[in-house]
C-alpha cells in the first residue's frame, strides 16, 4: 500500500512542488570591434573621442589663441614686424587671432599632439594587450592599419580646426571684426575671410598628414607608445632644424615640413591654390613611403599581445 506522500506525488501535476524552471540568459560572446571597414572606422573614431587625453590636447591647443588674444587685449598691440606673423593685425581685426595662433602652434604644439595620437595607434593597442583582439575581426591587418591612420588624420583636422575656430570666436569677442586686409593689399568681406580661415585650417591639417604617417610607422616598431611618440616628435623638430640650415638647401624640398607655412598664399587676391596642391603632393609622398613601411612591418610582425 502506497504512502500518502507517494500518492500525492503520483497525483500531482507535473512541475508542482518543484522549483520553477528559470531560463538562465546566456552571456553573448564578446564581438571584436568592427566587422566592416565603416563600423571599424566608426568604432576607432569614437574610441579616440572618448579618451580624456584627446580632449586635454585639444583644450591645450585651444588655449593658444585664447592666451594670444588676452595678452594683446591687456598689453596692447605690438609694433610691426615684432612677434609671429599677423600678430600686429590682431587688435585691428579679431579674425587674425586664429591665423596668428596657427603660426604659433604649427612648429611645435600641433606636431606634438599629432605625435602622441599617431604614435599610439598600434603601440598603444599592443601595450594594453588588445591588438590581437582587434585582429580577430575579419578586417585584416592592412585594413586595421588603414583605419588607424584615418583616425589619426581625423585628429589632424580636429586639431587644426580647434585652433582656428577658438581663435575666431575669442577674436570676435575681444576685438573689432571687419573686412580682412589681404597680403596683396586688397580687402575681402568677413564672410569670405571666414572661408579663407577654414581653408588655412585645412591646409595645416594636410601639412600634418606626413608626420602622422611617420608616427604610424614608428608605432609598428615598438610596444611602448611613449617611444613612438617621442621619436615622431623629435623627427618633426629635426626636420625643421634641417630646413633652417642654408647649407642643406638641396634637401629642403624633400622635407615634410618644407611647406608648412605656405598657407599665406591663401591670403592673396586671388588666392593661390598652387601651394596647397604642392603641399598635398609632398605629404602624399611621405604617406606613401612611411605608410608602405608601416604596412610591411605590420604585415610581417608577430602579434604577441
Amino acid at each position: 500500500m502506497s504512502s500518502p506522500e507517494a500518492s500525492a506525488a503520483v497525483g500531482a501535476p507535473a512541475g508542482v512542488g518543484d522549483a520553477p524552471a528559470v531560463d538562465t540568459p546566456r552571456t553573448a560572446p564578446a564581438r571584436p570591434r568592427g566587422g566592416g571597414l565603416a563600423s571599424l572606422l566608426a568604432s576607432e573614431t569614437v574610441t579616440l573621442l572618448r579618451r580624456r587625453r584627446t580632449w586635454a590636447m585639444l583644450a591645450a591647443l585651444a588655449l593658444i589663441p585664447i592666451l594670444i588674444a588676452i595678452a594683446i587685449r591687456i598689453a596692447g598691440p605690438s609694433g610691426p614686424g615684432r612677434g609671429p606673423a599677423f600678430l600686429d593685425q590682431v587688435a585691428g581685426n579679431g579674425l587674425f587671432v586664429g591665423m596668428t595662433a596657427l603660426v604659433v602652434a604649427t612648429p611645435l604644439f600641433l606636431p606634438l599632439t599629432i605625435a602622441v595620437v599617431s604614435g599610439d595607434t598600434i603601440a598603444g593597442e599592443a601595450s594594453h594587450g588588445t591588438l590581437r583582439y582587434l585582429l580577430i575581426a575579419p578586417a585584416g591587418r592592412l585594413r586595421l592599419l588603414s583605419v588607424k591612420y584615418a583616425v589619426a588624420a581625423v585628429f589632424c583636422l580636429a586639431a587644426a580646426l580647434t585652433v582656428v575656430v577658438v581663435g575666431t570666436l575669442v577674436g570676435w569677442m575681444l576685438f573689432p571684426v571687419g573686412p580682412v586686409t589681404l597680403l596683396s593689399g586688397g580687402q575681402i568681406p568677413v564672410g569670405e575671410g571666414l572661408l579663407r580661415l577654414l581653408a588655412i585650417g585645412a591646409y595645416v591639417a594636410v601639412s600634418m598628414l606626413g608626420l602622422s604617417a611617420i608616427g604610424l610607422f614608428a608605432s609598428t616598431l615598438t610596444v611602448v607608445p611613449v617611444g613612438a611618440m617621442a621619436a615622431t616628435a623629435i623627427l618633426a623638430v629635426v626636420a625643421q632644424i634641417v630646413g633652417a640650415i642654408p647649407q642643406l638647401e638641396w634637401v629642403h624640398p624633400f622635407l615634410f615640413t618644407d611647406r608648412w607655412f605656405d598657407f599665406a598664399d591663401l591670403l592673396r587676391s586671388p588666392p593661390s591654390w598652387e601651394s596647397f596642391g604642392d603641399n598635398a603632393l609632398l605629404q602624399a609622398a611621405w604617406i606613401a613611403v612611411f605608410g608602405g613601411l608601416a604596412a610591411w612591418r605590420f604585415a610581417t610582425r608577430d602579434i604577441l599581445s
